[in-house]
C-alpha cells in the first residue's frame, strides 16, 4: 500500500463494554504517536459504547508522508491488562480490540456499473437505533462475486465507503501485480483480533506498554 492517506479503525467487535472503555482510551494514544511522527489524524466517526467516554469503534484518517510504515506497529490486535472499570470483583484482566488498516476508498476505482449495493439492518450490540435503522451496508462485486459487509458504523454512508475500502483490497489481490497482492495479504494479516497473538499490550490505569 503507498497511498499517503489512510484509514485506521479501531474496534471493540462484539466483546464487553471493557473492550470499548479500551477503544476510547486507546485512540488518543495512538493519535499523539502518529502526530510525534509528523502525521495528522482526524477523526471522522465514532460508535458510541455504553459507557460514557468509551466507543465501540473510532474511524481516523490518517494523512501524511510514511503514514503506511508508520501505522505498522499499531495493525492487528491491541491488549490492555487491567481490574474491569465496570466490575472490580470480575476475574477477567485481558481485554483486546483491533486496529486495522484501509486505504482511502477512491469513489471512482471501481466501475458501479460492476458493483450490487445493498442495504441492511445491521445487528449485534449498538441499542435501538442499530435495530431501528438499515445502517449496515453490503457490497457485491458482479464480475468476480466478491462481496464484503460493514456495518460497525452506525453511519450507512461511512459504512458504505469502508465497505468499498476492503472490496477495493480484495480486488487488487486478485489482480497480477503480485507484489500489491503479497503487500495486501500482510497487510491484512495485521488486523486479525486475535486473543493471545497481541501487537502491543498495555497494563494498568496508567497505560504502561509492556510489550
Amino acid at each position: 500500500m503507498s497511498a499517503a492517506t489512510l484509514w485506521l479503525q479501531i474496534s471493540a467487535g462484539r466483546c464487553p463494554a471493557e473492550c470499548e472503555w479500551v477503544v476510547g482510551r486507546l485512540a488518543p494514544l495512538l493519535s499523539r504517536d502518529l502526530e510525534d511522527r509528523g502525521l495528522s489524524v482526524e477523526e471522522i466517526a465514532r460508535t458510541p459504547g455504553e459507557h460514557g467516554g468509551t466507543a465501540r469503534s473510532i474511524l481516523l484518517r490518517i494523512n501524511g508522508p510514511d503514514a503506511v510504515t508508520s501505522v505498522r506497529t499499531w495493525l492487528g490486535t491491541i491488549q490492555w491488562i487491567g481490574t474491569s472499570p465496570y466490575r472490580p470483583h470480575h476475574k477477567r484482566q485481558n481485554w483486546f480490540v483491533s486496529v486495522a488498516a484501509f486505504e482511502e476508498p477512491d469513489p471512482d476505482a471501481c466501475n458501479e456499473r460492476d458493483l450490487r449495493i445493498e442495504t441492511l439492518r445491521a445487528s449485534g450490540p449498538g441499542g435501538q437505533h442499530v435495530n431501528r435503522t438499515e445502517s449496515a451496508v453490503r457490497i457485491t462485486h458482479v464480475p468476480t462475486g466478491i462481496n464484503v459487509l460493514a456495518r460497525e458504523e452506525r453511519s450507512q454512508h461511512l459504512n458504505r465507503r469502508l465497505a468499498l475500502a476492503r472490496l477495493m483490497a480484495l480486488l487488487a489481490e486478485r489482480s497480477d501485480d503480485k507484489t500489491r497482492a503479497a503487500e495486501n495479504q500482510r497487510w491484512r494479516q495485521h488486523t486479525q483480533l486475535e486473543r493471545g497473538n497481541a501487537v502491543r499490550i498495555y497494563r494498568g490505569q496508567a497505560w504502561c506498554r509492556i510489550h
